[in-house]
């Protein structure tokens, strides 16, 4: 006998991870001021919102034996989140500490829940692989942009400028955040997945919207 359908499902959580992201996105994009300071405030409110979704949704949404990969992603978003979210803090070299951490940490945790998946065949490994690597590529991008890296630029007609690596890095996390966003609200928009994952499948995965096929 199928199990009752939930009101609240991973499909839901797909799309509000989605809308959290586009924010971050748009808030980053159409920032003329790419300084660590709002980087990493703009990151802090990405990290906290979507930690807490994940953290309330780890028990509302997913069975026992499902709710590793969202505690550990809500536990280092909060960790992270809060680091970022101090004012007096607010410096280039932590802007890089932090949002490396989180993206490495998080791309780990999503990727081995996702290979884990796939060894079983379920459908949900593809959604949790890609945007664990997303993470991880996020975090090796940034650990690539040389310390103290700046490079001054001239546009005819409209003046001098410098490219810095905390301007480079705040736009690398701008395109991330934009490339998930898309990438869940896909996923989470798409209608065929919202019984399968009502039904509680034990392969639920934080970046999935699907169930294993013939589960009730």
């Amino acid at each position: 006998m199928s199990a009752p359908a939930r009101a609240f499902t991973v499909r839901h959580v797909q799309i509000v991870r989605a809308l959290f992201a586009a924010v971050a996105a748009i808030m980053i994009t159409f920032s003329t001021d790419h300084s660590s300071g709002v980087g990493l405030a703009v990151f802090s409110g990405f990290a906290l919102t979507t930690a807490l979704v994940l953290a309330l949704s780890a028990w509302l949404v997913l069975p026992a034996r499902s709710r590793w990969p969202y505690v550990l992603l809500a536990a280092v978003g909060f960790v992270t989140g809060m680091a970022a979210g101090v004012p007096a803090w607010r410096t280039d070299d932590l802007y890089f500490v932090v949002v490396v951490a989180w993206a490495l940490g998080t791309g780990v945790v999503e990727l081995i829940a996702g290979l884990r998946a796939r060894g079983t065949g379920s459908p949900t490994a593809r959604d949790a692989i890609t945007v664990g690597a997303l993470g991880i590529l996020l975090g090796a991008a940034l650990l690539a942009i040389p310390a103290g890296f700046s490079q001054a630029y001239a546009i005819k007609g409209a003046g001098a400028f410098e490219l810095t690596g905390i301007i480079l890095g705040v736009g690398f996390f701008g395109g991330y955040a934009a490339i998930v966003a898309v990438f869940l609200g896909i996923a989470g928009l798409t209608p065929k997945t919202a019984d399968a994952v009502a039904a509680g499948s034990a392969q639920d995965l934080p970046a999935t919207g699907h169930a294993r096929p013939g589960e009730r």
